[in-house]
């Protein structure tokens, strides 16, 4: 007998048959060979059996995914946000501002409520042929959107608070009376260097500026006189916006008719103002909204003449950024760049701070995810995003997408602020001082 390999067939010798002369490695070989054929035969099943349970799977990540026209960018939009008001046969007004303070504490604004037809209504925008639509619009297929700033509010419920959920937790109805004779609020925000966090409202009809605690159980500041226009230094003609420097000092952009940005201290004593009616370098027509960047300088959204302009903070005129369609609403991050909400072409809009376009998305309508005009948006420290829709009628929230682009999100990877919140808007300014103070100028 060889001591080449068993072959198949060959009977398998046990050691007390082996003559004396059998080699003792023969056996030894014979066992190791049988030992790895199984070895194999097992591996080769497992095989199929893996195979089986993982090619269909593989299949099924690797297809492709068919349609779509990406309307809301990185974003998701968060369904039923937020509820329901919960007053029968009326809804969310126009919705002028939103503030997000942080993930579960969000203001927003609202220009009073809307008759619906819909009791359970979430928005003006989702309430099919609210009462007091005209009747030419009632007979059309698709029906024609209503705008929200069409039909007569009832001015009640115009500053809320929402948490995460989007379930109002507090009603500041104590301060209803404010809007009464105007058509309601325009614009809220928190200074990012205030660690007591007051709260400010512009009323752009009612020709005021209010300053609440940040309970808003007290109102601690008015600026201007209710409904009285004025271009002097204690009267506004239609305000829109509200921006800060680190010490406090404040500017607001005046607005509809003055055409102006006026600069206070910051215990609200006026200081100075640049601006007229015209399409010229530090001219004005409709300064709607702003903000200031980390160099300290002011950036203007001149809305209707389609640009956006920079100056240093004593008004001296540096740049200005044209074919903005129009610009509603900006907010300046802590990484140092620019975001629009374009109220006609329904697009949010980023730009680097010399002006050049990077990204954009958005599309017009009312169905969720669309806008309908944004009036003010902002964005809390889980990357969320808020929109405030004032012909929509509604607020809407949107949530990062799983594997978004972080370049691509408003506000996203700033620094915190003085009170830990995302460092959005001026709070960029704070991040530098606070640099500053440790290395010196930069």
């Amino acid at each position: 007998m060889g001591t080449g390999p068993i072959m198949a067939g060959e009977a398998i010798p046990s050691r007390e048959s082996c003559p004396p002369a059998f080699n003792e490695h023969r056996i030894a070989h014979v066992w190791e060979g049988l030992m790895s054929n199984h070895a194999r035969f097992l591996a080769a099943l497992g095989m199929v059996v893996l195979g089986a349970v993982t090619i269909p799977a593989l299949i099924q990540q690797e297809k492709p995914i068919k349609g779509g026209e990406d309307e809301t960018g990185p974003y998701d939009v968060v369904p039923d946000w937020p509820g329901s008001l919960g007053h029968p046969g009326l809804t969310w007004g126009s919705q002028s501002g939103v503030f997000a303070e942080s993930p579960n504490r969000v203001f927003i604004l609202s220009r009073g409520e809307l008759p619906a037809k819909d009791p359970q209504a979430r928005s003006f925008a989702n309430s099919t042929y609210p009462v007091g639509t005209p009747q030419n619009l009632l007979f059309q297929y698709p029906p024609m959107p209503v705008a929200a700033t069409g039909i007569e509010p009832r001015m009640t419920n115009c500053i809320n608070v929402l948490d995460g959920t989007g379930k109002v937790i507090e009603s500041w109805t104590q301060w209803d009376h404010l809007f009464v004779g105007g058509r309601g609020p325009h614009r809220i925000k928190i200074s990012p260097f205030d660690p007591e966090k007051h709260v400010w409202v512009i009323d752009d009809e009612r020709q005021q500026i209010f300053k609440f605690t940040h309970t808003g159980k007290q109102l601690v500041l008015t600026l201007g006189e209710a409904g009285v226009k004025g271009d002097d230094d204690k009267h506004f003609a239609r305000p829109t916006d509200i921006a800060w420097l680190p010490d406090g000092t404040f500017f607001i952009s005046d607005g509809y008719v003055n055409t102006r940005v006026v600069k206070f201290d910051k215990n609200g004593k006026y200081m100075m103002t640049w601006g007229t009616r015209g399409k010229g370098p530090g001219q004005f027509n409709l300064p709607h909204a702003i903000d200031i960047d980390s160099r300290r300088r002011v950036y203007v959204a001149d809305r209707s003449n389609s640009r956006i302009q920079i100056f240093d903070e004593n008004g001296r005129y540096l740049d200005e950024w044209n074919n903005i369609r129009s610009p509603y609403h900006i907010m300046i991050t802590a990484d140092d760049h620019l975001w629009v909400a374009d109220g006609v072409t329904n697009r949010m809009v980023k730009y680097d701070l010399n002006g050049k376009y990077l990204f954009s998305w958005g599309v017009y309508g009312t169905f969720p995810g669309a806008f309908w005009a944004v009036h003010q948006f902002s964005a809390d420290t889980d990357g969320n995003l808020y929109t405030a829709e004032v012909l929509g009628g509604r607020q809407q929230k949107f949530g990062p997408k799983k594997g978004a682009d972080p370049a691509q999100l408003v506000g996203s990877g700033a620094a915190e602020d003085g009170y830990g919140q995302p460092a959005l808007g001026s709070a960029a300014v704070f991040r530098q001082e606070r640099q500053e103070s440790r290395v010196g100028p930069q």
